[in-house]
C-alpha cells in the first residue's frame, strides 16, 4: 500500500536508480521517510523496485530517464516539480565504467563515459538548479569516485570524467549559498559498473576486486543519507567512502 510522505520528508530524485548505488540510495532514503523519484533507462527494473517499496509502505515513483539527453532530464525534473511543487534533493548517480588501455582506441566508449558521467551530471544540475535557486533551498549530490583522486591504468578516461565531476561540484558549491552541494566519492563498490564494456581482462580485474573486498552499495547509500539528513545550515561538502583494504 502506498502512503503519503511525511510532512518533514523531502522530494528526492535519483538517477541511475535501477541498480547498484542508485537503487540502494532510493531504498535507503525511502525507508527514512522521503519520497523518492527513480529515474533510469531500464524501466522494468524500476517498476519492480517501486513495487517493492510501495508494498512496504514507502512513498516512491519512477520515470524513464536517459541522462545523456537534456530533454529527457528536463522532463524528468519538470514532471516531479509539477507533481510535488518542489525538488529538495537530486542524486546525480548515473555512471558507466568501461575499462581499457588507450591503445585499444575505444573512442565510442570514451565518448560514452563523457556523455553519461560528465554531461549527464551537468544535465541534472541544469534541470534542477533554477527551481532550487528560486526557492533558495535544495541539495545537489554528485557521485564521483575515489578515481577522482588518482589515475590507474585502463581507467584514465573514467578517472578524467570523475576528476571533472569533482571540479564542477566544487565550483557549483562556491557559487551557491542557499543550495547545498555535496560530492560523494565511493571506492570499490559491489555493483554492475564493471560488468559492461571495456577490455575483458581489465573488466575481470575490477570485478574480482569488487567481489573480494568491495563495499556493499548500502554503505554508500548511508553516506548519502547522512548528507541529506543534515539541517539546511549544514553543507556536507565531500565524503570519500572506501573499503578498508583498498589502497
Amino acid at each position: 500500500m502506498r502512503i503519503s510522505p511525511l510532512p518533514t520528508s523531502k522530494i528526492v530524485l535519483v538517477t541511475g536508480a535501477s541498480s547498484g548505488i542508485g537503487e540502494a540510495t532510493a531504498r535507503h532514503l525511502a525507508a527514512a521517510g522521503h519520497h523518492v523519484v527513480l529515474g533510469a533507462r531500464r524501466i522494468e527494473r524500476l517498476a519492480r523496485i517501486i513495487g517493492e517499496l510501495t508494498e512496504a509502505g514507502y512513498s516512491a515513483e519512477y520515470a524513464e530517464l536517459d541522462v545523456t539527453d537534456i530533454d529527457s532530464v528536463r522532463g524528468f525534473a519538470e514532471a516531479a516539480l509539477t507533481r510535488h511543487g518542489r525538488i529538495d534533493v537530486l542524486v546525480n548517480n548515473a555512471g558507466v565504467m568501461p575499462l581499457a588501455s588507450f591503445t585499444d582506441l575505444r573512442v565510442d566508449e570514451w565518448n560514452q563515459m563523457i556523455d553519461v558521467n560528465l554531461r549527464g551530471t551537468l544535465h541534472g544540475i541544469a534541470a534542477v538548479l533554477p527551481s532550487m535557486r528560486e526557492r533558495r533551498s535544495g541539495q545537489i549530490i554528485n557521485i564521483a569516485s575515489t578515481s577522482a583522486y588518482r589515475v590507474d591504468p585502463t581507467a584514465a578516461v573514467y578517472c578524467a570524467t570523475k576528476y571533472a565531476v569533482r571540479a564542477l561540484t566544487e565550483g557549483l558549491r562556491q557559487e551557491n549559498t542557499d543550495v547545498r552541494v555535496t560530492l560523494i566519492s565511493p571506492g570499490f563498490t559491489r555493483s554492475e559498473l564493471a560488468d559492461q564494456g571495456g577490455d575483458e581482462q581489465a573488466r575481470s580485474v575490477a570485478k574480482n576486486a569488487m567481489d573480494a573486498f568491495g563495499l556493499p552499495a548500502s554503505a554508500v547509500a548511508e553516506a548519502i543519507g547522512h548528507a541529506v539528513a543534515q539541517p539546511a545550515s549544514v553543507d556536507v561538502s565531500e565524503i570519500v567512502v572506501r573499503p578498508t583494504p583498498q589502497g
